[in-house]
């Protein structure tokens, strides 16, 4: 195992205290932090995590833990996720290869982005979904355990109901007005007098788990081309919508473009175009020329910042223009970041005359060298999507990640089917042609040590889902904290005007952020700062760290969500969950 940088130059991986809480589900209660060396299952919801954790107590794989916490919080954080939603999934197999899922919901043919009309939700907005078909593909060539043994927690959940959690009761009461206008969406997410469910509400969705039952019996058919297909299609040729029944039989999950990177010394692993592996991998690459150990802390979180500005530039840029082969190069990496300001006195790894150059003007200047600004043009910055990894005992771990959009998706719900639909169409996502999957912040990635996992993650939050990603490895590696310390520590994200960087965003706080002095150094530095509150704001990553030491999986949640980490029972545990 390679050590971590380090401010203070070595490293070594933190072992986690927890203490082992038996995860009860009727009260939603579990640790954030889980550690087995028979894997872990991570995701936003405790009702979702024990139901991955179930499966490998039942002697199933990682891609089985995946496909049952997929489905089970598809039902118990619809504001999130949907199996009417996209997902990407990346997939570490246990002789080491890399492999990815792309189920991004994609624009039907006929639609004509000219002549439809621009909505924010609604069903113009719906594209033909691939939560469904990513899932069906990861159990049937990774899987091992029966379909209807895996999508069985989430049809007891949807069926007998749940106790809403009070973000996910504060997500959907946000969107009520929205919500009212769909016959469907307002039957299920609203109560008979129109009020929003509460916190510890009991939510029942029996036709969603009809719809799903249907689904663990007839798999990917059931959905994409049976009774389901014929009623998704005709309630959209009713309302507006442009899905139909023809594109959903159409519709297959595609293997995703698996891109790499190094970042000082480790191998980084993601997914590319619809999703943004590469940019991660841009980023991270630009912040590798240089070296924290001659900085601060804010200092180097500036860099930070600067080097997810210019790496996002490449979001927006047509496809030729934005190759993996060039965006994850570290030639371009390096040029790139001479457009990145640092103080005079920090240490630059390159080396090269064009660094002494720059120091040389800045220093002529005052104490930044120039900076290009990047161009503006990111999607908006909702707090949306869900993330959960789950790994084994043999060496298989998964990534993944699902989402309607913006909280409750379109708003929309098909009476008798139970579920909400993404929003794809109508330029949330940019204006995408027919047979297009509309490209997204969905980053689920992976740092491999050796060609052994050191670190599987992603994470929530529309755009900033980049930024939580980049942040959390260079925690681990350049910090040297093991990953609960590294999701607990304050962020940084660029905040983008006009003419480009216009400065950054950070978390601030007087337990968990920036503030005080840390703040007027960001200052000082001649940077705009937009001081936030915590509260998920900047991203919520729920991952794995393994120890290699021990052999052990580390499991942990983002402290700012309130999902959980759940390892398998050992054999003959008393432990229950109820």
């Amino acid at each position: 195992m390679k050590p971590g940088i380090g401010r203070c130059g070595t490293t070594v991986l933190a072992v986690v205290a927890f203490a082992v809480v038996p995860l009860r589900l009727g009260a939603q209660s579990a640790p954030q932090v889980a550690r087995s060396a028979d894997g872990v299952v991570v995701a936003a919801q405790p009702l979702a995590a024990a139901a991955g954790a179930r499966m490998l107590e039942l002697g199933g794989n990682a891609a089985d833990a995946a496909v049952a916490a997929a489905f089970a919080i598809s039902v118990v954080e619809p504001s999130m996720n949907s199996i009417g939603g996209r997902n990407q999934i990346l997939i570490r197999t246990p002789d080491g290869g890399v492999a990815g899922i792309d189920g991004t919901t994609s624009v039907p043919l006929g639609y004509d982005p000219s002549t439809a009309p621009r909505a924010a939700y609604g069903y113009p907005t719906v594209g033909v979904p691939g939560s469904v078909a990513g899932l069906m593909r990861l159990h049937e060539e990774y899987g091992s355990l029966p379909l209807t043994t895996i999508m069985a927690p989430a049809i007891d959940y949807a069926a007998h109901g749940f106790r809403l959690l009070p973000g996910e009761a504060r997500r959907q009461a946000g969107s009520r007005d929205q919500v009212a206008e769909s016959e469907g969406a307002r039957r299920y997410y609203l109560k008979a007098d129109g009020s929003p469910y509460r916190p510890g509400d009991r939510l029942v969705q029996s036709d969603m788990a009809e719809t799903l039952r249907a689904i663990s019996l007839g798999g990917g058919d059931a959905f994409y081309r049976g009774e389901i297909a014929g009623r998704i299609a005709d309630d959209m040729a009713a309302n507006g919508g442009f899905l139909t029944r023809e594109a959903l039989a159409a519709y297959e999950a595609e293997d995703s473009r698996i891109v790499r990177g190094s970042y000082r010394g480790f191998e980084i692993v993601g997914s590319d175009i619809p999703a943004s592996g590469a940019i991660a991998i841009l980023a991270l690459q630009i912040a590798e020329v240089f070296d924290p150990d001659g900085m601060s802390n804010e200092a180097w979180a500036s860099v930070i910042a600067q080097s997810l500005a210019i790496a996002m530039t490449e979001y927006r840029r047509p496809s030729s223009d934005s190759s993996a082969v060039r965006v994850t190069s570290k030639a371009f990496a390096r040029q790139l970041a001479e457009q990145v300001r640092v103080p005079v006195e920090a240490a630059i790894e390159s080396g090269t005359e064009s660094w002494a150059a720059s120091g040389a003007a800045s220093r002529a200047q005052g104490p930044w060298s120039a900076v290009d600004a990047p161009a503006p043009g990111l999607p908006p910055e909702d707090g949306h999507t869900t993330h959960l990894s789950a790994a084994d005992g043999n060496g298989m771990a998964i990534a993944l990640t699902q989402t309607i959009g913006p909280g409750m998706g379109a708003k929309v719900a098909t009476p008798g089917l139970g579920f909400l639909y993404a929003v794809t169409l109508g330029g949330y996502l940019g204006i995408s042609e027919p047979g297009e999957r509309a490209r997204s912040g969905i980053t689920p990635f992976m740092v491999l040590d050796d060609g052994e996992p050191f670190l599987v993650l992603g994470a929530a939050g529309g755009i900033r889902i980049i930024s939580a990603v980049v942040q959390a490895v260079t925690r681990v590696i350049d910090d040297g904290l093991a990953l609960p310390a590294a999701l607990a520590a304050p962020r940084v994200h660029p905040d983008m005007g006009p003419d480009g960087l216009a400065g950054f965003s950070v978390e601030a706080g007087p337990e968990d952020g920036w503030s005080g002095t840390s703040l007027e150094e960001f200052r000082e530095m001649g940077f705009e700062i937009t001081p936030t509150p915590r509260q998920g704001a900047f991203g919520r990553i729920h991952g794995l760290q393994y120890d290699a030491a021990t052999r052990t999986w580390i499991g942990a949640a983002d402290p700012d969500w309130e999902g959980a980490a759940v390892a398998p029972r050992p054999l003959g545990s008393t432990g229950g969950r109820d």
